[in-house]
Protein backbone atom coordinates (compact mmCIF):
# COMPACT_ATOMS: atom_id res chain seq x y z
CA UNK A 1 0.00 0.00 0.00
CA UNK A 2 1.06 3.66 -0.36
CA UNK A 3 1.54 5.91 2.10
CA UNK A 4 -1.45 7.91 0.90
CA UNK A 5 -3.89 5.04 1.22
CA UNK A 6 -2.30 4.05 4.56
CA UNK A 7 -2.86 7.99 5.51
CA UNK A 8 -6.14 7.44 4.28
CA UNK A 9 -7.50 3.95 6.44
CA UNK A 10 -5.57 5.56 9.74
CA UNK A 11 -7.63 8.64 9.10
CA UNK A 12 -4.63 10.61 9.38
CA UNK A 13 -4.10 14.13 7.72
CA UNK A 14 -0.66 14.82 5.44
CA UNK A 15 1.17 17.88 7.16
CA UNK A 16 4.13 17.87 5.11
CA UNK A 17 5.72 16.13 2.28
CA UNK A 18 3.14 15.61 0.13
CA UNK A 19 5.40 14.41 -2.91
CA UNK A 20 6.27 11.12 -1.30
CA UNK A 21 2.57 10.06 -0.46
CA UNK A 22 2.73 7.47 -3.45
CA UNK A 23 5.85 5.44 -1.51
CA UNK A 24 5.44 1.97 -0.79
CA UNK A 25 4.64 1.13 3.14
CA UNK A 26 5.72 -2.42 3.92
CA UNK A 27 5.88 -2.28 7.67
CA UNK A 28 5.71 -0.65 10.61
CA UNK A 29 7.73 1.21 13.87
CA UNK A 30 6.61 2.82 17.07
CA UNK A 31 9.30 4.80 18.62
CA UNK A 32 10.79 7.83 19.99
CA UNK A 33 14.24 7.46 20.95
CA UNK A 34 16.12 8.49 17.79
CA UNK A 35 19.26 6.62 17.72
CA UNK A 36 17.25 3.32 18.11
CA UNK A 37 15.02 4.17 15.34
CA UNK A 38 18.04 4.51 13.27
CA UNK A 39 19.39 1.02 14.11
CA UNK A 40 16.06 -1.05 14.09
CA UNK A 41 13.55 0.69 11.78
CA UNK A 42 13.06 -1.17 8.48
CA UNK A 43 13.33 0.53 4.68
CA UNK A 44 10.05 1.38 3.38
CA UNK A 45 8.22 1.22 7.08
CA UNK A 46 5.78 4.00 8.62
CA UNK A 47 7.05 5.42 11.76
CA UNK A 48 4.71 6.36 14.41
CA UNK A 49 6.52 8.73 17.03
CA UNK A 50 5.26 11.89 19.13
CA UNK A 51 9.64 13.20 17.75
CA UNK A 52 7.94 16.29 15.13
CA UNK A 53 11.52 17.79 15.22
CA UNK A 54 14.23 18.34 12.06
CA UNK A 55 15.82 15.81 13.76
CA UNK A 56 13.02 13.00 13.57
CA UNK A 57 13.24 14.18 9.75
CA UNK A 58 16.80 13.50 9.38
CA UNK A 59 15.90 10.19 11.18
CA UNK A 60 13.42 9.43 8.69
CA UNK A 61 15.74 9.83 5.94
CA UNK A 62 18.38 7.68 7.35
CA UNK A 63 16.31 4.85 8.22
CA UNK A 64 14.58 5.50 4.56
CA UNK A 65 11.02 4.49 6.24
CA UNK A 66 8.07 5.71 3.79
CA UNK A 67 6.55 8.06 6.08
CA UNK A 68 6.36 9.35 9.73
CA UNK A 69 3.39 9.69 11.63
CA UNK A 70 2.68 11.98 14.70
CA UNK A 71 0.73 10.43 16.84
CA UNK A 72 -1.11 11.67 20.22
CA UNK A 73 -1.86 15.06 18.55
CA UNK A 74 1.91 15.67 18.62
CA UNK A 75 3.33 18.72 16.23
CA UNK A 76 5.65 19.28 13.73
CA UNK A 77 7.56 22.37 13.90
CA UNK A 78 8.26 24.14 10.65
CA UNK A 79 12.49 23.41 10.15
CA UNK A 80 10.97 19.70 10.25
CA UNK A 81 8.21 20.98 7.50
CA UNK A 82 10.68 22.46 5.45
CA UNK A 83 13.02 19.70 5.52
CA UNK A 84 10.19 16.61 5.01
CA UNK A 85 8.68 19.03 2.06
CA UNK A 86 12.25 20.01 1.07
CA UNK A 87 13.26 15.87 0.82
CA UNK A 88 9.17 14.25 0.19
CA UNK A 89 9.01 12.73 3.54
CA UNK A 90 5.28 12.58 4.25
CA UNK A 91 4.72 13.67 7.51
CA UNK A 92 0.89 12.26 8.53
CA UNK A 93 -0.71 14.14 11.80
CA UNK A 94 -3.16 11.85 14.29
CA UNK A 95 -4.63 12.60 17.84
CA UNK A 96 -4.90 8.90 18.44
CA UNK A 97 -2.28 6.72 20.44
CA UNK A 98 0.65 5.04 19.06
CA UNK A 99 -0.64 1.47 20.48
CA UNK A 100 -4.37 2.19 18.40
CA UNK A 101 -2.18 3.39 15.24
CA UNK A 102 0.19 0.48 15.39
CA UNK A 103 -2.92 -1.80 15.56
CA UNK A 104 -4.78 -0.16 12.62
CA UNK A 105 -1.25 -0.34 10.99
CA UNK A 106 -0.78 -3.87 11.45
CA UNK A 107 -4.40 -4.49 10.85
CA UNK A 108 -4.21 -2.76 7.44
CA UNK A 109 -0.88 -4.57 6.47
CA UNK A 110 -2.51 -8.12 7.10
CA UNK A 111 -0.26 -8.87 9.97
Amino acid sequence: MTAKTLSELLECTCIAGHGGLERAVTGGYVGDFLSWVMGHAEENSAWITVMGNINAVAVALLADVSCIILCDGAHLDEDARRRADENNIPVLASSKPAFALALALGKALGL
